[in-house]
């Protein structure tokens, strides 16, 4: 009780009131400043809250799962190089395409690897070459270093990435006098060695032609 008496004379010697008065007053003063303080704003708080707000409604809207797409082709996967936020991000490698969409400050437009997406960047990951001769899936003359270099991708990308689809090629059949163009899922080198194929069949034709 003695230290309640000497903190209530205390309170009543300086401010002239009771210690439940003066409790009250100040709870009253704290909920008018707070009230009062919560009506004016910084500018600059202002500016950061509108920026968040901005940050987050411009969000590219891309699928939370990713999405098997199948069998698609070389000019097909070109709409899915980030240029469209509401699709998600694709690139290949040797045929296989991945979805790397939450990788999308690496390989979206303004990343370091951009030119990538949407394409089979077989060649230029084995080469480590930001050319654009080198992006395909044209694995012709590479050295075993370099082909070691493309493995060791491969495997990153099936392990962080999830496979979605798979490049189709025009691949030519023949039969009799007729050709028929066709879209399969072979790989680029099988693709060009068809090619070359083709050619050379057309060669001896001309050759043995009376």
């Amino acid at each position: 009780m003695g230290l309640y008496s000497t903190f209530e004379e205390t309170i009543n010697s300086y401010t002239g009131l009771s210690p439940a008065a003066f409790f009250t007053i100040l709870a009253l003063m704290v909920g008018f400043y707070r009230i009062v303080s919560g009506l004016f704003v910084s500018p600059a708080v202002e500016a950061v809250a509108a920026e968040s707000k901005s940050s987050v409604s411009t969000e590219p809207s891309i699928p939370l799962e990713p999405v098997q797409i199948g069998e698609v082709t070389i000019d097909e996967l070109k709409a899915y190089d980030g240029s469209d936020p509401k699709k998600p991000l694709l690139m290949a490698i040797k045929g296989n395409i991945y979805d790397v969409s939450r990788s999308r400050m690496f390989y979206g437009p303004g990343g370091p690897y951009a030119l990538f997406a949407g394409r089979d960047a077989s060649r230029a990951l084995a080469l480590m070459s930001f050319d654009h001769n080198d992006l395909t899936g044209n694995l012709e003359g590479l050295r075993s270093p370099e082909l070691e270099v493309l493995q060791d991708w491969e495997e990153k990308f099936m392990e962080k990435y999830v496979k979605v689809g798979r490049l189709a090629f025009e691949r030519t059949t023949i039969s009799g006098n007729n050709q028929n163009v066709e879209a399969l899922p072979i790989s680029s080198v099988e693709a060009e060695n068809l090619v070359e194929n083709i050619e050379n069949r057309g060669l001896k034709a001309e050759a043995t032609d009376p």
